[in-house]
C-alpha cells in the first residue's frame, strides 16, 4: 500500500515524498526479524551441513585405517545414519547412539561376530607385544560381554581349530552372567574374594600365561573419581595376577590418564621385566583410556 503525498514540510525545508511506502514501526520490526531468523535458519543448515560432511570423511578415514574398506579414489562416501527418534532421550544419550551408529568399528564387529568394538583393541595390543600363542592359558578378568574372550579362546585355540598346535584354555570371570562363548569357561565370581585366585589356579589346572583386564569402575561423571576409581581396579587386578601367574607370564589392563597411574607403574616395574603403555588405533582418540602390558613376570625384585 503506497501513500501519495506531495509535498511535506520538515525542519524548514520542502521535501518530495512520491510514492513512499507506509510501513508502521511494528511491520517493520516483524519484517526485520523474519528476515534475521530466515538468515540464521540458512546459516544452522550450512554448518550442520559442514560438520556432517567432515564427520564422514572422518569415520570414511578411519574405515580405511582399519582395513574394512578400500579408498577407490572417486571421493565415495557412505551415508552418515542418524538417531531416529530422539523422544525420552537426554542429549548424551543421543550423542552416544549417534556414535555408535557412525563408529567404524562397531560396524565391524557386528558384521564380524564379535560382541563389542573392544575385541579389535585386544587384537591390535596382541599383534603389537605378542602375548597369546597356541596353548597359553589366560585369565579374563570382568569379560562382560566376552568381546576379548573371544579374540583371546581364537589366539589361544581354546577350540582346538589349529591341527598340530596345542589347545589352550581361556577362563572369563565376571561379577553378572554372561552368554556362552566357545572354547571359554565362564564363571560369576569375584575376584576381589579372598579365595578367588586359589579357585582359579585349580580351574587351569597350574599357574595362567596372561591376565587380562578391561574393566572399568562404574562412571560416576567425575574424572577425577572415576580415575581414582579404576586405578584401584588395576591395581587389585595386579595382585591377584601376581597368585596366579606362572614365571615370564603377561598382565594387561586397562588405565584412565589422570595422575594417579604412577603408583601402579612402579609396582609392575618391581614385578615384570618390561612395562608398557599403548594405546590402540581403535581405541577413541578423544577417550583418556590406554593400556599397560606388562611382560615377563619374575615374582620378586630381583635388584
Amino acid at each position: 500500500r503506497f501513500n501519495y503525498v506531495g509535498i511535506s514540510y520538515t525542519s524548514g525545508a520542502f521535501t518530495l515524498l512520491a510514492n513512499r511506502p507506509t510501513i508502521g514501526r511494528r511491520s517493520w520490526i516483524t519484517r526485520r526479524a523474519f528476515i534475521r531468523s530466515n538468515v540464521r535458519r540458512r546459516f544452522d543448515r550450512r554448518y550442520c551441513f559442514i560438520v556432517d560432511l567432515i564427520e564422514t570423511i572422518t569415520i570414511a578415514g578411519s574405515e580405511i585405517l582399519a582395513g574394512k574398506q578400500k579408498n577407490s579414489g572417486r571421493g565415495q562416501r557412505e551415508l552418515k545414519a542418524s538417531v531416529k527418534s530422539a523422544r525420552g532421550r537426554t542429549v548424551s544419550q543421543v550423542k552416544w547412539l549417534q556414535r555408535q551408529l557412525n563408529d567404524p568399528y562397531v560396524k565391524r564387529a557386528k558384521a564380524e561376530g564379535y560382541r563389542g568394538r573392544a575385541a579389535y583393541k585386544i587384537m591390535e595390543l596382541d599383534d603389537k607385544f605378542k602375548f597369546l600363542e597356541p596353548g597359553s592359558r589366560v585369565v579374563d578378568l570382568g569379560c562382560a560381554p566376552g568381546g576379548w574372550s573371544q579374540v583371546v579362546s581364537e589366539r589361544v585355540n581354546a577350540q582346538g581349530n589349529f591341527k598340530g598346535k596345542t589347545t589352550g584354555q581361556v577362563i572369563g570371570v565376571d561379577l553378572q552372567e554372561v552368554e556362552p562363548i566357545a572354547g571359554v569357561e565362564l564363571y560369576q565370581l569375584d575376584f576381589l574374594s579372598h579365595d578367588a585366585d586359589t579357585k582359579i589356579k585349580s580351574l587351569l589346572g597350574g599357574k595362567a600365561s596372561a591376565v587380562l583386564s578391561d574393566m572399568a569402575a562404574p562412571s560416576s561423571g567425575h574424572k577425577k573419581t572415576d580415575h581414582l576409581r579404576i586405578m584401584a581396579l588395576c591395581e587389585a587386578a595386579a595382585f591377584f595376577a601376581f597368585d596366579v601367574l606362572e614365571l615370564e607370564g603377561t598382565f594387561v589392563a586397562k588405565v584412565l590418564a589422570g595422575g594417579a597411574e604412577g603408583e601402579l607403574q612402579k609396582i609392575l616395574k618391581n614385578r615384570f621385566r618390561k612395562v608398557f603403555n599403548f594405546k590402540p588405533p581403535s581405541s577413541r582418540s578423544d577417550s583418556s583410556e590406554k593400556f599397560v602390558v606388562a611382560l615377563g613376570y619374575r615374582a620378586v625384585d630381583e635388584e
